[in-house]
């Protein structure tokens, strides 16, 4: 797989089936993998802060969350023909799990909002196998890591924000070897208990969700400046 790269972070051109399609043969070599999602504001992070780039250069997957990503993609004549949400990836990844047996474990979040969303996702994939999940006031790390790893879980959903979720999958994905596959997931928890909205389909669709949020909470703006930023940089950078 040949990456491309904006403003020094690597980004990964494959779609949802194509992660899955090689998820499975590294899993059937029983190597690990990561995935972390990359968009315009964490890329301009990323050059503040070295630690952040390196955390996103050394995942295995690094999907395009965000239509600033699609849209740079299109200006260097990259191959990168749609978004790759991280909430959507967790989906595609907890129905892959339901159908081939994998158990999984859900860390961090408050305990209501852990709880309630394995809840929703049971109602929606019976088959599911939750192999266990701690909400994300665990203060002992190394008893933490010892339950997941005697849970037998196979893949491990961590939402405790960026980068703390990176640099906790980074320290502890040792020490988990029988977990091959570890996904960053920020507030998806919410989105799947139903306690936070995702937008309307048609923003989704047309890459807008930055702007439902925008409307839906103006003091973003700051945060949404990153994106004509990146693509300003991505195009200087071009000539």
């Amino acid at each position: 797989m040949v990456k491309e790269t904006y403003l020094g972070v690597d980004v990964s051109p494959l779609t949802y089936e194509g992660i899955i399609s090689e998820l499975q043969q590294k899993m059937a070599r029983n190597e690990q993998s990561t995935i972390i999602a990359v968009n315009p504001e964490k890329v301009i992070t990323a050059n503040r802060d070295p630690q952040v780039k390196t955390l996103i250069n050394e995942s295995t997957f690094q999907i395009p969350d965000g239509v600033g990503i699609l849209l740079a993609s299109k200006l260097r004549g990259g191959k990168i023909t749609s978004r790759v949400t991280g909430v959507d990836m967790m989906g595609k990844l907890l129905d892959f799990a339901a159908s081939h047996g994998h158990p999984v474990y859900f860390y961090g979040a408050k305990e209501e909002v852990v709880t309630k969303a394995i809840s929703e996702i049971q109602k929606e994939r019976p088959l599911l196998t939750v192999a266990g999940y701690t909400n994300g006031y665990e203060k002992d790390e190394a008893a933490l890591v010892q339950r997941i790893h005697e849970s037998g879980a196979k893949i491990l959903f961590v939402a405790l924000g960026s980068p703390k979720q990176e640099l906790w999958i980074k320290r502890d994905l040792v020490n988990l070897p029988n977990v091959l596959v570890f996904q960053g997931v920020g507030g998806s928890f919410d989105v799947f208990s139903g306690m936070v909205k995702r937008a309307p389909a048609l923003f989704r669709k047309f890459g807008l969700e930055w702007l439902y949020r925008l409307a839906s909470n103006p003091s973003r703006i700051k945060r949404q400046m990153n994106l004509p930023i990146f693509l300003w940089r991505v195009l200087i950078g071009k000539k």
